[in-house]
């Protein structure tokens, strides 16, 4: 098959444009700045994990993921994109509730505990007091259609089911951990976020995901080392 290579440089320069010209740069702003923070939970987590050759939760990570959250979902409202405020809400109180695990949720001042807790309630209760228009501007949207909506979701559905399984094994070992399902939950919902990202056209999604896609799978390479040494160690015992 001969391909038109016309065509495709056309196509991607139509996709490039598009990306960078449909949006106003301060809301573009607000997404990398949550992405960052993202991006630097995982890359503290992963240095750290490094260091100790097993995979660590530590007490960065889950601050620096409810404030990322927090600022995801601002930027989900600027864009009315379902998809990508489908899952902040939940994963925002799983994050507290290992904040709290970890025992640095309590020392934070009672009125700043306060607000993170009925932020969200809040901006939901905000959103929905027009139902009507809120269903409207997110699942009619002209630029994002239903399939394309239906896909991106599923990837967040599973980055939201990789924080309740994760709180779900923590619960049951009384203290906060990322195990093995947690990365593999991680590394597919990126997986299929990143490729609604390049249908989207949306900087913030792609590059945010390109970083953390990586991190997924170094994480699950660190837990298989850990268990072959474990395996190994144990027939000693």
């Amino acid at each position: 098959m001969v391909f038109d290579s016309v065509f495709l440089s056309g196509g991607i320069q139509a996709w490039f444009h598009k990306m960078f010209t449909q949006e106003n740069w301060g809301i573009y702003l607000i997404g990398f700045a949550a992405q960052l923070l993202f991006s630097l939970r995982l890359l503290v987590q992963w240095l750290l994990s490094e260091r100790k050759k097993s995979v660590q939760s530590p007490n960065s990570y889950w601050i620096l993921s409810i404030a990322g959250a927090f600022l995801l979902t601002v930027y989900g409202w600027f864009r009315e994109d379902f998809s990508i405020i489908l899952g902040q809400f939940i994963t925002y109180y799983i994050y507290m509730w290992n904040m709290n695990q970890k025992k640095i949720w309590q020392p934070l001042p009672a009125f700043v505990r306060w607000v993170f807790i009925l932020v969200p309630v809040a901006a939901m209760a905000f959103v929905l007091r027009d139902a009507g228009a809120f269903f409207h501007s997110f699942f009619r949207n002209p630029d994002v259609g239903l399939g394309l909506l239906v896909f991106g979701s599923a990837g967040q559905v599973l980055f939201t089911l990789r924080f309740v399984y994760q709180i779900v094994y923590s619960y049951r070992r009384g203290e906060s951990i990322l195990p093995v399902g947690f990365w593999i939950l991680s590394f597919v919902g990126a997986s299929t976020i990143m490729a609604y990202g390049f249908f989207r056209s949306d900087p913030v999604i792609i590059l945010g995901q390109s970083f953390g896609w990586v991190a997924y799978l170094r994480n699950i390479m660190l837990w298989h080392r850990q268990n072959r040494a474990s395996t190994v160690e144990s027939p000693k015992n």
